[in-house]
């Protein structure tokens, strides 16, 4: 008799358990419907909703993203077309002279896209912390007009400012 009754309760217990993990699972699965959140590529960020909502950080994933990838396929252009110039060697100095010129502009134009394209790298981590928006120094937020004119934007305006400020003084020193 003992072995029934241990039965008896164990399958009282096992739909009590089974109906939990049920709700655990569906709210599980509430939380991945909410993940991929599809905008319109026409959406454009507002004002009136809550700032940093899923739509606002899944608009400014696909924003920097396409930004990145715009700017690698540049560099390789540049890398790629630059080095077919590498093999024409004109005899006239001052030819020499401006083909040198250009290619240490365009390096430097390079450069600077391989830092932006860091600063990208950093504000899509940011995204996934749910950093992003929000300024490094003060923690408040930074605004959706500044992030759409500098989507890489880790500072408010007045945050900017002074980091700048402090650059001047420093480089004076």
């Amino acid at each position: 008799m003992p072995k029934t009754a241990k039965r008896k309760k164990t399958k009282t217990i096992k739909p009590k358990v089974n109906k939990k993990v049920k709700t655990k699972v569906s709210t599980k699965s509430k939380e991945t419907n909410k993940g991929p959140i599809k905008i319109s590529k026409t959406y454009i960020p507002k004002e009136n909703e809550k700032y940093m909502c899923e739509k606002h950080k899944v608009f400014f994933r696909i924003k920097l993203q396409e930004w990145r990838k715009e700017l690698v396929r540049a560099n390789n252009e540049a890398l790629y077309n630059g080095s077919l110039d590498d093999n024409s060697i004109s005899a006239d100095i001052v030819d020499q002279a401006s083909s040198y010129t250009d290619k240490n502009v365009e390096m430097k134009a390079i450069n600077r896209q391989i830092k932006l394209i860091s600063e990208i790298d950093k504000a899509l981590i940011r995204i996934k912390d749910e950093t992003y928006g929000f300024c490094l120094d003060t923690a408040e937020p930074i605004g959706l007009k500044r992030l759409m004119a500098r989507p890489v934007a880790k500072y408010t305006i007045a945050a900017q400012e002074k980091h700048e400020k402090n650059e001047k003084v420093h480089a004076d020193d």
